[in-house]
């Protein structure tokens, strides 16, 4: 029987056999050759990446809830109150708050303070004979 038949008999389709044995005393090529390298995909990876703020803490975020009732009850917030907001998060994670209920003129929203997310919004018309409860702090800003 010829080798050549019986390795084709006895290869599957689809099967590409692999390289030969590597000579003794010849290092294995990481990455192998022609592929990147590990650095230059971690550091195209890491440009991808957002910049961690320059303070090291996370600005407020909206929950989908959170700005579906912005949106319905027309509250709408200045830059201006979206940072003084983010100063006041800092500060009440400063003291061990949780989750504080932030004042903003006429709006009253929940913020989880260890999440830096917004929970929800209410406006002063809603926020009338309200009990707002699952909060440890509150903030007037």
């Amino acid at each position: 029987m010829d080798n050549n038949n019986e390795i084709n008999r006895i290869s599957q389709p689809g099967i590409i056999p692999g390289p030969g044995p590597r000579p003794a005393g010849r290092p294995v090529d990481i990455p192998p050759a022609g592929a990147p390298s590990f650095r230059s995909v971690l550091d195209a990876a890491s440009a991808t990446q957002p910049a961690a703020p320059a303070n090291g803490v996370e600005p407020l975020k909206f929950s989908a809830h959170a700005m579906q009732r912005l949106q319905s009850r027309n509250i709408s917030l200045t830059s201006d109150d979206v940072s003084r907001m983010n100063a006041m998060a800092d500060k009440a994670a400063a003291k061990g708050a949780k989750n504080s209920l932030f004042i903003v003129r006429d709006v009253a929203m929940v913020v989880s303070i260890k999440n830096r997310t917004v929970i929800t919004a209410v406006d002063s018309d809603s926020m009338k004979e309200n009990v707002f409860t699952n909060i440890d702090s509150a903030a007037i800003i």
